[in-house]
């Protein structure tokens, strides 16, 4: 089933210019023209997916904010997972009271009189190839065309937010329940793809109870409707209809392989250990402490260190000090102290970097203020009184004394893709996508969103900054969720692999930008085609001889908004050409951040 006719008419175009040129380069650009994929078999639904049908994508542009909740969305449980909880007699008339309140007054009387800002509209949020699907054990001999290179021995696993209920109110794009892809590939053959939800507690207790009732944390708590959800999800908590103790986090945004487990993360909880088994399906073992060692939420985009081996790692709080704190796990998992990081207030801290020898961490202007929601306002807002800064400390220190504070004004990175320390300078470069408006993300805008690729220096001896677009102006696109070679990180690199997320939030293909010289090169994947995160597999570091930075293969999940199809890419990285795809047999949502698991490390797996 691999040999299929080639599926792709491709054409490169360069212009060099010389390294420095100060008038603007022209792009380099590798357009993907695919082919009719009208004959591509498929697998068969399996039986739990017939339980309910799938929930199909509306148009393929977002439509314009409505005034209620998206139609039913209907994803199929997974089989054996509709058990109701056992309730008592007080219980049971507790849950019919406050449902009672909840429909009457929260839903009739708080929320359904106002519109819902788009940030918030599941008519905009789940719109399209946004919507979830349903679960998929392992699918086998996908079709290939093209050529997988030999060795690409592993599993791509890629998370994302799929709600698994229809939302009730306001749902926000990140709100979903995770659920992790896996496309296992090996000697060249795509042997199964597969995708599962993350067994997180939350889940696990909605499924019981039959409908959601934890907070969705962006896209419902905001102003006194939000304030009445969560009192109503206390309420329950004290009756035991739920137990937040258990976790109340969603699993849906990074993925890390680490110490022998794949780790499903947000920000709001502890990690999930998800294990991919040996025939190629996904199984959540369980919410992730480090045997007993981590007791708070850990961010989703942890820091695995090339050379040492060690895990670095943050910890936010939104409403009692200390609001962040830094740890770092050891390659045998065991846990530093805690380092207690004192902010004046609680901030949004998605993403961090690490150098050779230090953490690198954005304290910016979007923070939490829990008393907006008595304004009738959402608690994530835009400090504009506040000076972005970014903080240094060595990766072992002792306590937050030997950080130093660095402030970059007017700076918001969502991500940051690498940081090295220049040893010409004494400076600590930082490349990230440096956003505005800052919020928009979460709060409606009139403002166009701009995601500028961005080197920020920071001197750490006189606590200046500097920043550069590395992009000329005539060559500015939206470039956010991607990644630079993961054997280089926190080592000066060249090349960042990042998608092209335009039209925003869409992403039309990805870009190599040469990190010194700003040339550009993309591969676009066509009209009505859109992607994702693309994601760098790197050649063998340990192979005999010594390998370019650019040495490796791009993987990337694309779906055909026309034909409704979705397939994995993969690309070259070093010439930007198209090597092989692969035919998977469900649609694939538009998702978040993903990793490439070595056949190795499956084998290693805890």
């Amino acid at each position: 089933m691999q040999s299929l006719a080639p599926p792709t008419s491709i054409s490169i175009h360069r212009q060099h210019l010389p390294a420095g040129s100060s008038r603007a380069r022209a792009s380099n650009s590798v357009r993907f023209s695919p082919r009719a994929v009208s004959s591509v078999p498929r697998a068969a639904a399996p039986a739990e997916c017939l339980q309910a049908p799938f929930h199909k994508p509306g148009a393929a542009d977002l439509p314009a904010p409505s005034k209620k909740p998206a139609a039913a969305i209907a994803v199929p449980r997974k089989a054996g997972s509709s058990g109701k909880k056992q309730l008592n007699f007080f219980q049971r008339a507790a849950a019919a009271t406050l449902d009672a309140f909840e429909e009457g007054f929260v839903a009739n009387v708080l929320e359904r009189p106002h519109g819902l800002p788009s940030t918030a509209d599941p008519a905009v949020q789940i719109a399209g190839n946004f919507a979830p699907v349903g679960e998929r054990p392992p699918v086998r001999e996908l079709p290939v065309s093209g050529r997988i290179p030999p060795f690409i021995n592993g599993v791509y696993a890629r998370n994302g937010a799929n709600p698994c209920f229809d939302p009730v109110a306001g749902h926000h794009l990140f709100d979903g329940d995770g659920m992790v892809h896996a496309l296992r590939i090996r000697n060249g053959v795509a042997e199964s793809y597969a995708c599962r939800f993350t067994e997180t507690a939350r889940l696990t207790q909605e499924r019981a109870i039959g409908r959601p009732v934890f907070p969705k944390a962006i896209g419902e708590l905001h102003g006194h409707s939000g304030i009445a959800r969560l009192a109503l999800f206390y309420a329950r908590a004290a009756c035991g209809l739920v137990d937040p103790s258990a976790g109340t986090g969603v699993a849906n945004a990074g993925l890390v392989y680490f110490n022998g487990r794949l780790l499903a993360m947000s920000e709001d909880d502890l990690p999930y250990h998800v294990r991919v088994a040996d025939d190629g399906d996904l199984e959540t073992v369980g919410r992730y402490d480090f045997d007993g060692q981590l007791g708070c939420a850990m961010i989703a985009h942890p820091k695995l260190d090339p050379v040492t081996g060690e895990l670095h790692a943050l910890s936010y709080d939104v409403i009692k000090k200390p609001y962040l704190k830094y740890f770092y796990f050891r390659p045998d998992g065991t846990k530093s102290d805690d380092v207690e990081i004192p902010l004046d207030q609680p901030t949004m801290i998605h993403d961090f970097a690490i150098t050779e020898n230090f953490v690198v961490v954005p304290d910016h202007q979007v923070v939490f203020k829990l008393q907006e929601m008595l304004r009738g306002g959402s608690p994530v807002v835009l400090d504009k009184e506040k000076t972005s800064r970014f903080g240094v400390l060595p990766k072992h220190a002792a306590d937050a004394s030997e950080m130093v504070w660095v402030d970059v004004p007017d700076c918001f990175c969502f991500h940051l893709w690498n940081a090295w320390e220049d040893e010409a300078t004494g400076e600590v470069v930082v490349i990230g996508s440096c956003m505005t408006p800052a919020d928009s993300i979460f709060n409606e805008s009139d403002e166009r969103l701009e995601s500028v690729l961005t080197e920020i220096r920071l001197d750490t001896r006189t606590g200046r900054s500097t920043r550069r677009a590395v992009l000329p102006p005539s060559q500015q696109v939206n470039l956010e969720v991607g990644m630079v070679n993961r054997n280089l990180l926190g080592r000066k690199t060249r090349y960042a692999y990042l998608a092209v997320a335009e039209p925003w939030p869409k992403v039309s293909g990805f870009a190599k930008v040469d990190l010194a010289t700003g040339e550009l090169t993309k591969f676009e994947y066509g009209e009505g085609r859109f992607g994702g995160e693309p994601c760098f597999v790197p050649m063998d570091p340990a192979a005999a001889h010594p390998r370019a930075e650019d040495d490796g293969y791009v993987l990337i999940f694309v779906h055909d908004e026309r034909a409704g199809t979705s397939e994995l890419l993969v690309v070259n990285a070093a010439d930007m050409r198209l090597e092989a795809t692969v035919q998977l047999p469900s649609r694939v949502p538009f998702g978040f951040h993903g990793t490439f698991i070595t056949g190795k490390e499956l084998e290693a797996q805890a």
